[in-house]
């Protein structure tokens, strides 16, 4: 009954059309066939049988509007696995990060990633807005004084691009598409050489410094993306910025955030923030900073678990990583990626809580400081 009502529609739809499509179809085929049933059509069609037949589809489709609407809604309420976003190629650069390019404005970056989770100085004198979905989908976002996007960062499964990289690409493969990495970086009367070791390529296109960070522990694969405008990069006069409280505590959110986005990628529990050790991992950074040492042990011969009991943290296990002389939190938590011990620790799945601590020393080099517990 319906593919005949179907049918019956198609042919009143190509009734009333045929002024539009009469004459160029003519040129090629005879359709004088059909004027009997135009007749037929339009002694079947009186008024009435055509305000029902119009009062007929329109009640189909509410109803079929109304079913699909129904099936929508209970797919929303029932859906649980966050999907990845369908990712465009890049317009105005090779690489763009969750569909979003340097130069962007914030609308478009509203508009695909929300309502930012936090935001915290970063060692540009800019904001890192933070963007993620339980630490999946994560993004950080700086934008300059016209709300134009001048840095992205990413370390998650959101990298598209025209040359053909993408998250999980090889080492190979990206200096292939991208060519040779810079091997220098030049900051105010500066010359600063690049280590072929350090898990990372840095790449300069245009006005776009790329920097491409690997995992040495998975063949030397894309594990996570950094885009800076060269506008943003020059501003930038040394390795280090200044160390003051404000980039002190960006740091410590940034190493929170990326530990945490770390294990989520890797199929791990969200570790909880845990403000009393927090507190411990930033005193032993500034011991470090202040007295000139890096190690696990301080001066005194404390270890970690002996600091930790010393300001009342409670534990049935515990861990600590560290770092120093990495330029930000991102290079300094890539880096213990790629360390097997410090990895260990990062993606731990016993780990319950974390405290991050950071402190500069007189030229401004940093410390970092993670404690890992299990409560």
């Amino acid at each position: 009954m319906k593919r005949l009502f179907l049918f019956i529609l198609l042919i009143i739809v190509l009734h009333f059309t045929k002024p539009y499509w009469e004459e160029p179809v003519s040129q090629y085929v005879d359709i004088s066939f059909l004027e009997p049933v135009d007749e037929k059509i339009g002694s079947l069609l009186t008024k009435d049988s055509l305000d029902t037949a119009i009062r007929y589809i329109s009640e189909t489709i509410d109803k079929a509007l109304g079913y699909l609407t129904s099936k929508t809604e209970h797919v929303e309420e029932t859906a649980v696995a966050i999907k990845k976003p369908v990712l465009d190629k890049p317009v105005k650069t090779r690489l763009s990060i969750h569909n979003i390019e340097l130069g962007s404005p914030e609308e478009k970056v509203r508009a695909e990633l929300g309502q930012p989770k936090s935001q915290s100085m970063n060692e540009y004198g800019t904001e890192w807005f933070t963007y993620h979905n339980g630490y999946q989908n994560f993004v950080m976002v700086s934008f300059d004084e016209k709300r134009l996007v001048n840095a992205i960062y990413t370390n998650d499964d959101l990298i598209s691009s025209t040359v053909g990289i993408k998250y999980g690409s090889q080492k190979a493969a990206v200096r292939e598409s991208l060519g040779e990495p810079i091997k220098e970086i030049r900051k105010g009367l500066n010359i600063y050489v690049l280590q072929e070791s350090e898990g990372f390529d840095v790449f300069k296109s245009g006005d776009t410094y790329t920097y491409v960070f690997y995992d040495l522990h998975q063949n030397e694969e894309v594990t996570a993306v950094q885009l800076i405008a060269a506008s943003l990069e020059n501003k930038k006069n040394g390795i280090y910025a200044g160390g003051d409280v404000k980039l002190r505590n960006g740091f410590e959110q940034q190493l929170f955030d990326l530990t945490n986005a770390a294990r989520v990628r890797h199929g791990f529990s969200i570790l909880k923030w845990e403000p009393n050790v927090a507190e411990t991992a930033r005193k032993h950074s500034v011991d470090m900073a202040d007295n000139d040492y890096f190690s696990h042990e301080n001066k005194l011969g404390k270890s970690p678990f002996d600091r930790m009991a010393d300001d009342g943290v409670t534990f049935r296990g515990a861990g600590e990583n560290l770092a120093y002389g990495q330029s930000s939190s991102i290079f300094a938590h890539e880096g213990l990626m790629n360390s097997a011990g410090h990895r260990e620790n990062i993606l731990l799945d016993s780990y319950s809580h974390l405290g991050t601590g950071v402190s500069f020393n007189e030229k401004w080099q940093p410390y970092y400081t993670e404690n890992f517990l299990l409560k």
